[in-house]
């Protein structure tokens, strides 16, 4: 297993900056210092919001466009706040208000936000790759706020985040991921990311929602709950999928529950003060129930406070060689 030792500082690299990607459409590809350089850039916001310092306007004159082509209610409002607070104008576009409605198509769609010469787009689509496909179309830096089944870069650096704050570190922490694990974006971003950072991830499933050959990734795959919980130190439920369940992946609610929900005394089994997670939108009494989501142990909150603050530091770091910042050219 990798340790902290292994990976590089986040400092700026001979010639040129320790963060050279134009966009930021998945985890994958990304190296350990990269990771780390955004989480870095990160906590500084995080004091910022918590003081409530007057707003940042380095992004002033900056038009920032969401294009949500998928409903969100966190991510998006996350996204907004964060441009918002760096001094950026920000206009949201939903699909239900957009041509898309109309049959245009993605081609179509991203030649048109590129003809509005925006600056920066932040994209949240339902199919696997669209966001990639897009950023190869654009003339501006380009972030990726979850797409099908592919990833959720920003999720996974905010769970990071919150991992770091709250346990001091991510190395060797044992990260229990449990939950359907096939169709999450999520959990695959959150793979990639804790990996590199060389924590312990264990994934639990029912076996319909367990990706093949998952041990590829670098993780302890589990189909029973209890046995992944023993001696973990954070606990991160995934959303039930409700659409899932016409087909036939779980039998019922109350049977998931059961074998997976996240209840006060399974969590026991868990190291005491385990960091309890989930991404949102929880199914209480499902795969979590009420008391543990809202307990001493939980860090939800906390998760969309530091959403707020890894949107602010990425909207930040790939808009620098736009502004001109010394060292990003």
């Amino acid at each position: 297993m990798p340790t902290a030792s292994d990976h590089r500082p986040a400092t700026l690299i001979a010639g040129g900056a320790v963060f050279p990607h134009r966009h930021l459409t998945g985890i994958d590809g990304l190296q350990p210092h990269e990771i780390t350089f955004l989480l870095d850039e990160a906590e500084g916001w995080v004091e910022a919001n918590r003081a409530h310092a007057a707003p940042d306007k380095r992004l002033a004159g900056l038009t920032q466009i969401n294009a949500f082509f998928e409903n969100s209610t966190r991510t998006l409002l996350s996204f907004e706040i964060a441009g918002k607070r760096l001094g950026a104008d920000v206009v949201n576009m939903h699909a239900a208000q957009s041509s898309v409605k109309k049959g245009e198509t993605l081609i179509d769609t991203a030649q048109t936000l590129n003809a509005m010469r925006a600056d920066v787009i932040v994209i949240r689509h339902g199919s696997s790759g669209a966001v990639r496909l897009i950023a190869d179309k654009v003339g501006c830096p380009v972030l990726n706020a979850g797409d099908g089944w592919h990833e959720h870069p920003t999720q996974a650096l905010l769970d990071a985040l919150t991992i770091r704050r709250r346990r001091g570190t991510i190395v060797n922490q044992r990260v229990v991921i449990c939950g359907d694990v096939l169709h999450s974006r999520v959990a695959r971003s959150n793979i990639l990311a804790l990996t590199a950072l060389a924590a312990e991830v264990r994934v639990c499933a029912p076996p319909t929602l367990m990706p093949a050959a998952i041990e590829r990734t670098g993780v302890t795959a589990f189909i029973d709950f209890d046995e992944a919980l023993e001696g973990a130190d954070v606990v991160m439920m995934l959303r039930v999928q409700n659409e899932r369940m016409a087909g036939g992946y779980i039998p019922s609610t109350r049977e998931y529950r059961t074998l997976y929900g996240l209840t006060p005394e399974r969590l026991k089994r868990a190291q005491p003060g385990a960091l309890v997670m989930h991404p949102g939108p929880m199914n209480r009494g499902v795969e979590i129930d009420s008391s543990v989501a809202d307990g001493i142990q939980s860090a939800i909150t906390e998760q969309v406070e530091m959403g707020v603050a890894v949107r602010m530091a990425c909207l930040d770091v790939l808009t620098r060689q736009a502004r001109g910042v010394e060292g990003w050219a």
